[in-house]
């Protein structure tokens, strides 16, 4: 008999998701560990959406349909609201799991009694819209380990990016999300790292160098819709955070994350480029 509390909850946020929430899907049913709920919720979808997501029979899926239109912060945060695991983890709809994936950070967590860390996270490969793989990314130091909160909080300043990486590669404890809150978009490109700089601030990382998760790069992304904006983003965020005492920032940690950002941007816009031209 299934539980009424799943150990982990798999959150879809859908918005026009045709092309691939079938993969998504299907990413998610694979999984080796089989206690967990997935949620999805369109979020007013015009096109075949929810006739591809009701094709899927499984009494571990829930789907949720917005009366109107909630944008990507509403959406999200719709997600963490409907969600009742002990672990949490928002899937972007063209994003991919390994079949692993939740076996091997699920594992991380329980095995953490004094819930010291606050996330996990993976390295992951970047994919096409056909889903031939670009490239790998995950966290310089290759190797499996906790990395404490703020340490790694000013990694990711150091480096003007998001080590942690995309939703669909973190995995974190609910309760905890209840204390930090909801998503906040109001700077789009960083909604993630935001929420993932919230978690830091009250437990660590840990980090999997099994490439466990997938970010898929297409014309629909929200990544390749900024575009160009993402160093300005990304420092207009580094702004924010500098003015809250919680996040210790210190003068050379802001300078080397604007200088980053800006040069990420340039290689990032290259990458972009090559590939939507490829495709």
């Amino acid at each position: 008999m299934r539980s009424l509390t799943p150990l982990v909850s798999i959150c879809i946020p859908v918005y026009n998701a045709e092309m691939f929430i079938a993969t998504a899907i299907e990413s998610v049913l694979r999984q080796t560990l089989t206690d967990f709920e997935l949620i999805i919720v369109d979020d007013h979808s015009s096109d075949r959406s929810l006739e591809i997501i009701s094709a899927y029979q499984d009494d571990r899926l829930r789907v949720i349909v917005n009366d109107h239109n909630l944008g990507a912060e509403g959406n999200w945060n719709r997600c963490l609201k409907e969600s009742k695991g002990r672990y949490c983890k928002i899937l972007p709809q063209d994003d991919v799991l390994s079949p692993t994936c939740l076996a091997q950070q699920v594992t991380v967590l329980d095995q953490d009694e004094q819930k010291r860390i606050a996330l996990v996270f993976c390295a992951r490969t970047i994919i096409d819209a056909t889903g031939v793989i670009l490239m790998s990314r995950g966290y310089p130091s290759g190797r499996k380990e906790t990395i404490g909160g703020q340490l790694l909080i000013r990694r990711c300043l150091w480096f003007g990016t998001n080590l942690i990486g995309e939703p669909g590669g973190v995995l974190f404890r609910r309760d905890l999300a209840v204390s930090v809150g909801l998503f906040d978009a109001s700077v789009p490109y960083v909604i993630d790292l935001d929420y993932w700089f919230r978690l830091l601030l009250r437990g660590d990382g840990y980090y999997l160098p099994e490439r466990l998760a997938s970010f898929r790069l297409s014309t629909d992304s929200l990544s390749v819709a900024i575009g160009g904006k993402q160093s300005e983003e990304f420092c207009r965020f580094v702004a924010r955070i500098s003015r809250n005492p919680d996040f210790r920032t210190r003068y050379v940690d802001i300078l080397m994350a604007n200088l980053m950002a800006r040069i990420n941007n340039v290689m990032r816009m290259m990458i972009y480029h090559f590939v939507l031209k490829r495709g």
